[in-house]
């Protein structure tokens, strides 16, 4: 998960998830957590098996689908 509309942040700083040492790792509680919040809000569904990176996209994802992260 990015801020990619952060003016604050330094955009060489932001890394594609694919491009992640850790990507293959399975995802953080607060990715877990947060993807579960916004997959009920857009009454989507979230698959069990997802990695660091996948995780990160999704929420990228649903954040679009259901307006937050704007």
């Amino acid at each position: 998960m990015t801020d990619r509309n952060n003016e604050h942040t330094d955009p060489r700083a932001i890394k594609d998830p694919d491009e992640w040492v850790t990507g293959d790792e399975p995802p953080t509680a607060a990715q877990e957590s947060y993807l579960a919040t916004l997959a009920r809000e857009a009454n989507a569904d979230v698959p069990d098996d997802l990695t660091k990176a996948e995780a990160s996209k999704r929420i990228d994802e649903l954040q679009a689908e259901t307006g937050r992260g704007q």
